[in-house]
């Protein structure tokens, strides 16, 4: 405590901080930071869906547009957001309503994304936990057709191939002569090879549908989705539910104590999944068909695919997806940084190991592709595909096919437990960060604000634990974080180059004791004025022209489901016009006042003077005023108290 020369008792800026407040917090080290944001990006989409994109879109070739896209959009918008996340000091949630009351709206799209995108992200985890426990079981339940929730279509190549030694049809789990197999479909025999059609002879082999077994798992006994739609999602699935809330256990416990507990886990769930990949990238490329998988991924040249705009947009996609641009976390995050970290060397090192990592785990994915296409006596690209088909159909029947199938089988999915939840934690975390920023007496209720956050999650997650839910999945996959995004980042670039300013965020820069080479700040300034909206706006274009509506397999969902998605999509970026109009009838008597640059947007500690400054005005005011207000009604001014003035700061004034 520090007196004035008249005698009163003034609170330092730490004394009121602590009494209003707990403190916000910090990383330990540098490291704790990095390490939460490569555990956030690198997730799912660098497993299934980089390497598929590659072997798609010209192999190698693939990678130009890729790092391309990465330096000219990607790292920029991922140093726009640390820096602005560590100069502040605040969550996305109110971040941008402190630039400009106008612009708070972008605050709450960001957080409405994060919300939908933990909601739908947290099932991938239960998946993996689930298929994780059924890898102790010997034989692996993925690795044959004689479970009791196989399908009669259920086709294991090895069963099938003793029906074949006696001339006979493998199904439903029974070798069946060409008699009784042609019966099925209602035909009768031709001979050995054929059935009889009214339009003439059908080949036996290819009349009836087959599914793997690791597809038959997969849909049959995880999901119980067979013979499901949105007419009839079915009950819950008790053991997904279970793997859920364990899940979510895992990430509330990530969390009880704030940043600190996050930066202490993270050393784990950043850095095992690295030695998981590594361990069966070695085993992956001693395997047989190792080399033709990986002339899939990448040796097979096309570069023809450089003049196709679909191959850029989804070079773009996946980038904006793989850093998880204006998704805020990276803001969120960042906001727990020392105010003299260099946030430009960190932007720099992440993006290069996420995007390092997605190439490495294709050699990965495809070396083990090219081995079970090899297995199969099929090409490669027959099993390869993108999505949880990849990771959850394809992978398992590759590993099944290794020596001591479970022990792959449980690191493998122990692997993906770590990349879902190392992504869940920093996602939740902005959620938490957002309450503990706008109400701040729950920074001290750390524990209670995580738990009831999870649960929250938890029951919204529910109806995809349904044996339909895989539809609600898709359905919140598909449209929660897409149009959404693109939209969200564009208001961000808006508001902070031509509302803020360029120079002024360099500026900001700088004051961060962050050194900026000359040609590094033309870099920065050219990629945020000019190529990233221009990418951003493309990106958006091309989501649009090649839209497809939402479906799983071969089911189109219908057009009120549809509609839904598209709620979802405008619950995220409305709220970027809605929180303009409510900023607008706010000030509705100087309009002007909702465009103007808040006091509050800088660094933590000129916000703690402020408010130190605030409180002791406020407690010579009221030590003062007694005796002289006689009621609430008497207009109390430092007029009224001689030789006041000089205590009373104008500063001061200006926040009681």
């Amino acid at each position: 405590m520090n007196e004035t020369e008249n005698g009163h008792k003034l609170a330092s800026p730490q004394d009121l901080s602590t009494k209003k407040t707990k403190v916000r917090g910090n990383w330990n080290n540098k490291w704790e930071f990095i390490l939460s944001c490569l555990g956030y990006s690198v997730g799912y989409g660098n497993i299934w869906r980089f390497p598929y994109l590659c072997y798609k879109n010209g192999g190698a070739v693939f990678l130009i547009p890729y790092y391309t896209l990465s330096l000219c959009a990607a790292l920029p918008m991922s140093f726009l957001e640390m820096s602005i996340g560590q100069y502040t000091s605040l969550g996305p949630f109110v971040l941008f309503g402190k630039l400009a009351p106008i612009f708070s709206g972008i605050g709450w799209s960001v957080i409405m994304m994060c919300f939908l995108f933990a909601a739908s992200y947290n099932l991938i985890v239960s998946w993996s936990i689930f298929y994780f426990f059924a890898s102790f079981s010997n034989p692996l339940p993925w690795a044959h057709c004689n479970n009791e929730f196989n399908s009669p279509g259920c086709y294991s190549n090895s069963e099938a191939m003793q029906c074949m030694n006696q001339s006979l049809y493998y199904y439903n789990r029974t070798c069946l002569s060409v008699d009784d197999y042609c019966q099925i479909s209602q035909l009768t025999a031709l001979n050995l090879t054929h059935c009889n059609h009214s339009e003439g002879p059908v080949l036996a082999n290819g009349l009836l549908p087959k599914i793997s077994p690791s597809e038959d798992f997969f849909k049959n006994r995880m999901l119980g989705s067979r013979g499901k739609s949105w007419s009839n999602m079915g009950n819950l699935q008790w053991e997904i539910v279970g793997c859920q809330a364990l899940s979510l256990s895992l990430i509330a416990c990530s969390l009880v104590k704030g940043i600190k507990s996050v930066g202490k886990v993270v050393y784990f769930t950043a850095t095992f999944p690295y030695i998981i990949l590594a361990i069966l990238f070695v085993r992956g490329i001693t395997l047989d068909g190792a080399y033709q998988g990986i002339q899939y991924y990448l040796l097979k040249f096309n570069i023809s695919k450089l003049a196709e705009a679909q191959v850029w947009s989804d070079a773009a996609i996946q980038i904006f997806y793989s850093n998880c641009i204006a998704f805020g976390t990276l803001i969120s995050l960042s906001s727990y940084n020392k105010f003299k970290n260099n946030c430009m060397r960190d932007a720099v090192v992440i993006n290069l190991s996420n995007s390092s990592t997605s190439v490495f785990s294709g050699f990965v994915t495809f070396s083990i592709l090219g081995f079970l296409a090899q297995e199969l006596g099929v090409r490669v690209d027959e099993v390869a595909s993108s999505g949880s088909g990849m990771v959850f159909v394809a992978y398992p029947t590759a590993l099944e096919l290794l020596p001591l199938p479970q022990l792959w089988s449980a690191l493998f999915f122990f692997m993906l437990i770590n990349l879902g939840v190392g992504s869940q934690i920093p996602t939740v975390e902005t959620l938490t960060s957002a309450m503990y920023d706008q109400f701040e007496f729950l920074r001290s209720r750390k524990t209670l604000v995580s738990i009831t956050t999870c649960l929250v999650l938890f029951l919204c997650g529910l109806t995809m634990c349904l044996e339909g839910g895989i539809l609600m999945f898709e359905l919140f996959f598909f449209y929660s974080s897409g149009l959404g995004l693109f939209v969200t980042a564009l208001a961000q670039l808006f508001c902070l180059q031509c509302f803020y300013g360029t120079k002024k965020l360099l500026s900001n820069v700088r004051e961060m004791d962050v050194h900026i080479p000359k040609f590094l700040e033309y870099y920065w300034i050219i990629a945020w004025t000019v190529v990233a909206p221009f990418l951003l706006f493309t990106i958006s274009f091309f989501y649009i022209y090649y839209f497809v509506p939402a479906y799983w397999g071969d089911y189109v969902f219908p057009n009120r489901i549809q509609v839904l998605g598209w709620f979802l999509t405008f619950a995220t970026m409305g709220f970027i016009p809605v929180g303009a109009i409510i900023a607008l009838l706010r000030y509705r008597r100087n309009w002007r006042d909702a465009l103007k640059i808040s006091d509050d947007f800088c660094p933590a500690s000129i916000r703690k003077e402020k408010r130190a400054l605030a409180g002791n005005s406020e407690l010579i005011l009221n030590e003062d005023f007694q005796g002289i207000c006689k009621n609430e009604e008497d207009q109390c001014t430092t007029d009224e108290i001689p030789g006041k003035e000089k205590d009373i700061t104008q500063e001061g004034m200006r926040f009681i």
